[in-house]
């Protein structure tokens, strides 16, 4: 009996800013304008296939996590490659950050179970990779679990969104629309958030006055965000962007999330950390990001923060931004 055995990973993505951009019925051209960043940590997935009735078990590792994901991740799966219903599937996942928090693990996790999948089949790495972000940007799509998270991971690291759209589509898999730049200096971060879920996205993406509060919002801080080369110099203007954004679109005052900014801003006073640090707002969770102001960061007061964040009632665990892809 044939069995077959795949892994995929992928890193969990921050949000700063971003648009709404779901005018099109094609779910292949909907998504965000916007920059934020990805996360080193995020999802692994294991996938196992023995020849037999199609079906999946879904098994989370250390975590908590919504089953009905990764059965919309193979159910799209076998309608693009049919050789998937050859197989009876167990998927193990395990996740390093909740979901629901503003860290993008719907997209971290469609995408790493897709690539396990595929990698379980032999596919080649390249085309597995490709189709992994297409079929999870429209998974999130469907869900409205997302919008340009997929994107986002398909340029990896700090990145900005230029154009909305799946990162890669057509026969070939080898254009977008969605194009998203990204550099990287693997710098260290500090996450914190509620113990408690977030609202679910889709509350704000398919609300209209939030899409349009939101888009106006990111539309002004992309105007220039957009423009010129996109590199390491540019770190402290997609900071002050981001404070604006999260002021600007109603983001801060919703859900009690200036609170919570409000905590890490106080734990950030006591270690004596107001040049070092910027406690920035994680769309569209709960939760905060606190990363250093320049590059030069040696990770000194992150352990203290830590304790300080805990101690107030938030969970907290340091990250750094994700490789490039």
């Amino acid at each position: 009996m044939s069995v077959l055995l795949g892994r995929g990973e992928a890193g969990a993505h921050i949000t700063l800013i971003f648009t709404v951009e779901d005018q099109s019925d094609d779910p292949i051209e909907q998504g965000s304008l916007g920059a934020g960043f990805s996360l080193h940590d995020g999802v692994e997935a294991i996938a196992r296939g023995i020849e037999g009735e199609f079906g999946l078990q879904v098994r989370f590792l250390d975590c908590d996590g919504d089953e009905s994901l990764y059965r919309e991740v193979i159910e799209t799966l076998a309608l693009e490659l049919p050789s998937t219903k050859n197989y009876a599937w167990e998927i193990a996942i395990r996740m390093a950050l909740p979901t629901s928090q503003g860290f993008g693990m719907s997209a971290a996790g469609a995408v790493a179970a897709t690539a396990a999948f595929l990698r379980a089949m032999g596919e080649p790495h390249e085309e597995s990779m490709r189709r992994s972000f297409c079929l999870a940007h429209r998974v999130e799509r469907k869900r409205s679990s997302g919008l340009g998270d997929v994107t986002a991971l398909s340029a990896g690291g700090v990145e900005r969104r230029i154009r909305a759209g799946a990162p890669f589509s057509g026969e070939l898999l080898d254009h977008g629309p969605g194009h998203a730049d990204g550099w990287t200096e693997h710098t260290p971060v500090l996450l914190a958030w509620r113990k408690k879920s977030g609202k679910h996205t889709s509350i704000y993406i398919n609300n209209s006055k939030w899409k349009q509060s939101i888009s106006d919002a990111g539309n002004a801080q992309m105007a220039s965000l957009s423009q010129g080369n996109w590199k390491s110099s540019r770190w402290s203007e997609l900071i002050l962007g981001a404070e604006k954004f999260s002021e600007e679109s109603g983001l801060l005052s919703d859900s009690s999330r200036i609170e919570i900014l409000n905590i890490a801003k106080m734990a950030i006073e006591k270690v004596n950390g107001s040049e070092i640090f910027t406690p920035l707002l994680c769309m569209l969770g709960e939760s905060v990001v606190i990363v250093p102001s320049n590059f030069d960061y040696d990770e000194h007061g992150f352990e203290e923060l830590n304790s300080l964040l805990n101690e107030a009632g938030l969970n907290s665990k340091t990250s750094r931004i994700g490789s490039l892809f």
